[in-house]
């Protein structure tokens, strides 16, 4: 089937790569390609990872790292203390927070902050997202049953009032959020697909977003599962939430895109699947597998992260350099084929990036991992970087996002 050809990380990681080849040879409209200035980027990236984990012990690039907070693991410390029937519970708790968590993850602007009660702190973007959403979840803001906080329902989620997560975000005319409405939307979206299909979210409790650890959990072969595997599962059961974008036969095709550029011998020529909120999801649901007993096996089977910090690494060390110099002053649809062409780009220069930093290290993708490149690592990197060239902590390029891709 050409369009479910398209959900899958071989997809993103090909089409990227030819991206790249395409930009090497000149051939794009809006960036030029300078790969000498990518050792400079190997060396940012090396700093950075060996001052946030010095014995370079690196865990995977997931949204339980924004749970950890002045040291101490919120998430960690609230599920070892409840009690669980079992440990596939638990993996069912933390699927439901991880989809949720990350589906109101999109970028949140440089304003907004989220006054977290247990520190005092104001924190910001990210990582004031993951707290909020955090407290939303321990809260039992998803769940149907007040004893039984630790839980996202199909039918609270698809219920959601807005008024619900302005006030959980404590947004208010002065701390106002990006895309709020958006994500409130794909909440609400998600809920009433997941209570729609409930022979796959529904096989061991009622229909809730952690059922797909159950329909994953039943794809094992001896105890293993392959990352692309848990993509494919993310990606054909919630691929159906997103706003509506492209489609191909009449298959929702997600964080995917056109580009007259990519060449290919069936309908799917000139589309791009980045699927990067999907690919941040597939990497923070490894843990909880990994915690209920299953081998994820092939995590590098999953790409880098097509998203403004990796982007704007590459974009601010001028690896990638844009042809007309006045476009890092306009804002930029997120179909835009400069937008198009900076994503792709970025998955394939991750890739390469990662080869660079294993060889500095004398590390193999089995002992690093992208995903542990990316947490070091990249994202963190065109983090510092952003904050060195822009006050604001900006990205190099205005993205016009509603919310739900970035």
């Amino acid at each position: 089937m050409q369009a479910r050809s398209l959900l899958t990380a071989d997809a993103v990681r090909a089409r990227a790569a030819q991206m790249l080849e395409i930009g090497l040879a000149g051939g794009l409209r809006h960036f030029t390609i300078d790969l000498d200035r990518m050792d400079g980027v190997a060396e940012a990236v090396l700093a950075v990872t060996r001052k946030a984990y010095p014995a370079l012990e690196i865990p995977f690039h997931a949204r339980w790292r924004h749970f950890v907070l002045g040291g101490a693991d919120r998430w960690a410390k609230l599920a070892d203390a409840a009690s669980w029937p079992d440990r596939a519970a638990r993996a069912r708790a933390e699927f439901d927070l991880a989809i949720v968590s990350v589906l109101l993850d999109a970028g949140a602007g440089a304003a907004w902050r989220y006054r977290d009660a247990m520190s005092g702190e104001s924190i910001g973007r990210s990582e004031g997202l993951a707290i909020a959403s955090l407290d939303m979840f321990a809260s039992g803001l998803f769940s149907r049953d007040a004893g039984s906080p630790f839980r996202a329902d199909a039918n609270v989620l698809a219920q959601l009032p807005l008024a619900a997560l302005t006030s959980a975000f404590q947004v208010s005319d002065t701390n106002t959020l990006l895309g709020l409405e958006g994500r409130a939307d794909l909440l609400r979206r998600l809920g009433k697909l997941v209570a729609e299909r409930a022979e796959i979210f529904g096989l061991q409790d009622t229909p809730r977003p952690g059922g797909l650890f159950d329909h994953i959990a039943a794809q094992a072969k001896g105890g293993a599962i392959a990352a692309p595997a848990i993509l494919s599962a993310v990606l054909n059961q919630l691929g159906p939430i997103w706003p509506s974008r492209l489609e191909l036969a009449k298959i929702p095709l997600g964080d995917c895109w056109r580009h007259p550029a990519l060449r290919a011998d069936d309908a799917t020529a000139g589309l791009v699947p980045l699927h990067k909120l999907s690919q941040w999801l597939s990497y923070s649901l490894i843990e909880p597998l990994q915690r209920a007993g299953l081998d994820v096996t092939d995590i590098d089977g999953l790409t880098g992260l097509a998203e403004y910090r990796n982007g704007g690494l590459f974009v601010d060390y001028e690896v990638l350099r844009l042809r007309d110099a006045a476009d890092a002053e306009r804002a930029h649809a997120v179909d835009s084929l400069l937008v198009v062409e900076w994503r792709a780009l970025t998955v394939a220069l991750l890739d390469r990036l990662a080869e660079l930093v294993r060889a500095k290290l004398g590390r193999t993708p089995e002992t690093l991992p992208l995903a542990s490149i990316l947490e070091g690592g990249t994202w963190a990197a065109g983090r510092a970087i952003a904050f060195a060239r822009r006050p604001d902590g900006s990205p190099p390029l205005k993205v016009i996002s509603d919310g739900t891709v970035f």
